[in-house]
């Protein structure tokens, strides 16, 4: 269980592919569109032993290409607790903000400049080093992500195993076999788990070119890892009743903020909140 909630503190879920170039790199798989990528992807996953059960096996994450990164920005300032959603690439149509290494520099910015308390799901085994791996990839500067501080509680440190400043939900809900997925814990809570979709079919998604899609789906899970970390925080009693009910308001504001600016697949989560609220109340 994590002890404090940081003045600045961001909720995040990242989707990814298996990378085209990197099986070019390391196997000679070559090609162009979405034929060429498909058989690279292919490859990637034979590689790391596919079968007619598992044609899609677990990559490691050095082997993929971040496509989109979204999160629940929670910032408390003189006692007041306001939260924006934060999405990358910001433009799906823009040919530059959609290569990973913008979408990387963008994000690394943010963290060196805010240091804020990071909050993922499984992100201690994949989204932070994902993160940290493809920056390295793609020759970036850190930004500050990768400074230690010489003691822990000096400063902000990513990479301790015990410290609150890069929070991993799942290990604190479970461990091994008992460590429930995203959409179990959360449709449980009566919190939107997979909408529409699931982390599966993101590949397909991009081979599609439907990286709106993938966006909008990252964006229902940056969502939900709010929301779950919030009731977590709860049960520790880092946020009373009080303070627990207005995060879940906050959440609900943001999303008619959010629909009103044109994102109507919110529409499709707000309705599922409200079918899981009621399910779970019967308890």
């Amino acid at each position: 269980m994590f002890k404090t909630i940081a003045p600045c503190l961001f909720s995040f879920d990242i989707e990814w592919i298996p990378d085209p170039l990197s099986a070019e790199i390391l196997y000679g798989v070559s090609g162009e569109g979405a034929p060429g990528n498909e058989d690279a992807m292919k490859r990637l996953w034979a590689e790391a032993g596919a079968t007619e059960e598992m044609p899609q096996p677990y990559l490691k994450t050095v082997l993929c290409r971040i496509v989109s990164i979204s999160g629940v920005f929670r910032e408390v300032s003189q006692g007041e607790v306001s939260i924006k959603l934060v999405t990358l690439p910001v433009d799906v149509k823009d040919s530059e903000k959609v290569k990973e290494k913008s979408i990387l520099q963008t994000l690394l910015k943010a963290i060196g400049s805010r240091k804020p308390q990071l909050v993922g799901y499984n992100s201690h085994n994949a989204d932070v080093p994902i993160i940290i791996q493809r920056s390295i990839v793609n020759g970036l500067f850190g930004e500050g992500m990768g400074e230690r501080p010489d003691k822990p509680w000096e400063g902000v440190d990513y990479f301790a195993q015990s410290g609150d400043f890069n929070i991993d939900l799942a290990p604190i809900l479970g461990r091994f076999a008992q460590t429930p997925k995203l959409n179990e814990i959360a449709c449980l809570c009566g919190i939107p788990g997979k909408v529409d979709t699931d982390g599966g079919s993101v590949s397909g998604m991009w081979l599609r070119g439907d990286l709106q899609g993938i966006v909008d789906y990252n964006e229902f899970d940056a969502i939900t890892t709010h929301l779950l970390w919030a009731r977590v925080a709860h049960f520790g009693g880092l946020l009373g009743d009080e303070a627990y009910e207005h995060e879940q308001m906050l959440v609900r504001q943001l999303l008619k903020q959010e629909i009103g600016k044109g994102k109507a697949h919110f529409e499709r989560y707000l309705a599922e909140w409200d079918r899981l609220e009621k399910l779970v109340s019967k308890r």
